[in-house]
């Protein structure tokens, strides 16, 4: 099982085939798959800013990935924290 950066890398890979046809949609999937593999959608945000200059559309990809993980993460926080406002 891969973990951090190649799990990330696996992922976009699978969501967006590669760098020129990544697009709005495809880093919504990308950050759905994150998720669902327990891998922090800030990480993954993370990587997709370290990696804009490889992006067709820059801006637009990382404006929808910033406003994904600030509306599915808590207030944008990493995973770890969802939740622990319940335990007090």
């Amino acid at each position: 099982m891969q973990f951090g950066k190649d799990a990330i890398e696996a992922i976009w890979r699978r969501q967006c085939g590669g760098w020129e046809w990544s697009d709005v949609a495809c880093v919504q999937s990308f950050l759905v798959e994150c998720l669902q593999h327990n891998l922090d959608p800030q990480d993954g945000l993370n990587w997709i800013i370290e990696h804009r200059t490889q992006l067709s559309d820059a801006d637009a990809v990382v404006d929808a990935a910033l406003r994904w993980v600030n509306e599915h993460t808590s207030t944008g926080s990493p995973v770890s924290g969802i939740g622990a406002e319940q335990q007090e």
